[in-house]
């Protein structure tokens, strides 16, 4: 089947397309905010400059759009009609990209999650949203428990004893 639009049009319509402050992410940080969950957006210094970064739960939020990233779900990924080996090749980097990040943030010690454009869809949002701060509560208990942790390589020190204090030492 054709395009519809000739390939200057196709151009201007995909370029205007955004990666920043998109719908679905709009509607998690909303919803986030609405919560209490504070956040930060797009933290360059971390692999994939992730969506949203909690760092208080040590976790960090990838909204991904179905076609730019290749949901596998058959039922909201359409493959393109017109230059498929141009954006068959562009989406299976891109899969291939954020699977590098995911491994670096998780090598990192961050917990990453992602949300699927279609997860967001009035139908199913709820839940989705619901799934979301269960993981994020389920984060922050671990992140407790793992804090008073003690291991038996680790030597806690209160003070130092060999320190004299008020003797001859005036700076």
């Amino acid at each position: 089947m054709a395009d519809k639009m000739t390939p200057e049009q196709r151009h201007r319509c995909m370029s205007r397309i955004r990666s920043k402050d998109t719908k679905p992410e709009m509607v998690v940080r909303r919803w986030l905010w609405a919560e209490g969950y504070r956040y930060r957006l797009n933290l360059k210094r971390l692999p994939g400059k992730p969506d949203i970064v909690l760092r208080r739960f040590h976790t960090v939020i990838f909204v991904n759009g179905c076609f730019w990233h290749g949901h596998e779900d058959k039922s909201c990924f359409r493959a393109p009609k017109s230059n498929v080996d141009f954006w068959n090749s562009k989406i299976q980097r891109n899969r291939e990209r954020d699977k590098r990040n995911y491994l670096k943030l998780g090598e990192m010690g961050w917990n990453v999650i992602v949300v699927w454009e279609c997860q967001l869809a009035p139908r199913c949002r709820e839940d989705t949203l619901r799934a979301i701060s269960y993981k994020l509560s389920k984060t922050y208990l671990d992140l407790q428990h793992r804090a008073y942790e003690v291991r038996e390589d680790t030597v806690l020190m209160v003070a130092d004893s060999e320190v004299k204090y008020g003797v001859g030492n005036r700076g």
